[in-house]
């Protein structure tokens, strides 16, 4: 396909604010059906693709591609809920396969695009729509894991790898889990760097050398972290945007330790 002017030239709108979680409005349906089209998938696959995510049977009186089979797949589309819109979307992405490795990528792009427009919070990664946070949560915590492998802190990119988990689980994400695995991914980055693998975080920031303030900053984290996470008093709940602040602040310390560790 060609390469369009927008893409050439780098311009692209603001990310717009999340506003979109748990629906799917008829603008997404609707690119979700032209980008399997620009994948190359006529009206009847994709209509094979809808009937199995919604275990419907295809309307045999429909046998022309357009407009009959296209209108088909448009309004089970329309109609369907929510939840299952998402579904269509990673059935067609593992479907989309078959017509190469750059057209399922640009699939993906075009569709990870169009939701950061327009303010949808999920995001197609490795063919699973997940959680998607503000655009400040996605850049401080993406390559994160990927950072603390590649320098030899498993158990680290274990812990924030599941954290990021809990952020996206639905229908109601798991803000303590979040938190929790966050400062566990944090506390087994400082025990690796300092060498020292059984003080807890807070005994630990001291031998981490941190700048003042920045280590003062971490003492105030870890007690947040202790009594919202840890000790969950009755009726206490973590709202998901706190959560997603504390796994942000801790994956960008982690990458930091590791970085300067290495």
């Amino acid at each position: 396909m060609t390469e369009r002017f927008s893409d050439r030239e780098g311009y692209r709108p603001p990310a717009a604010p999340i506003t979109v979680r748990e629906d799917a409005p008829p603008e997404l349906r609707g690119a979700i059906l032209v980008l399997a089209q620009e994948a190359g998938m006529n009206p009847s696959s994709i209509r094979d693709v809808i009937c199995q995510v919604l275990l419907v049977a295809p309307n045999s009186n429909n046998w022309s591609e357009y407009p009959n089979i296209w209108d088909e797949v448009h309004s089970d589309l329309m109609y369907a809920p929510w939840y299952k819109v998402y579904d269509i979307a990673e059935a067609l992405y593992a479907r989309i396969r078959i017509y190469g490795a750059s057209v399922n990528a640009n699939f993906a792009r075009r569709l990870n695009e169009f939701m950061v427009e327009n303010g949808i919070g999920w995001e197609l990664r490795d063919g699973k729509i997940v959680h998607r946070g503000s655009e400040t949560f996605v850049k401080s915590t993406q390559d994160t894991p990927r950072i603390l492998e590649e320098s030899g802190f498993q158990r680290a990119a274990n812990e924030l790898s599941e954290a990021l988990g809990d952020i996206s689980r639905r229908p109601v994400p798991d803000s303590t889990g979040a938190v929790q695995h966050a400062m566990a991914a944090l506390e087994a980055t400082a025990r690796e760097v300092t060498g020292q693998p059984k003080p807890t975080l807070g005994k630990l920031i001291g031998p981490l050398s941190l700048p003042s303030p920045l280590d003062q900053a971490v003492h105030k984290l870890w007690g947040y972290a202790s009594d919202r996470g840890r000790h969950v008093r009755e009726q206490q709940t973590i709202d998901a945007t706190e959560a997603e602040l504390i796994v942000a602040i801790a994956g960008s310390l982690c990458a930091f330790l590791a970085q300067r560790h290495s």
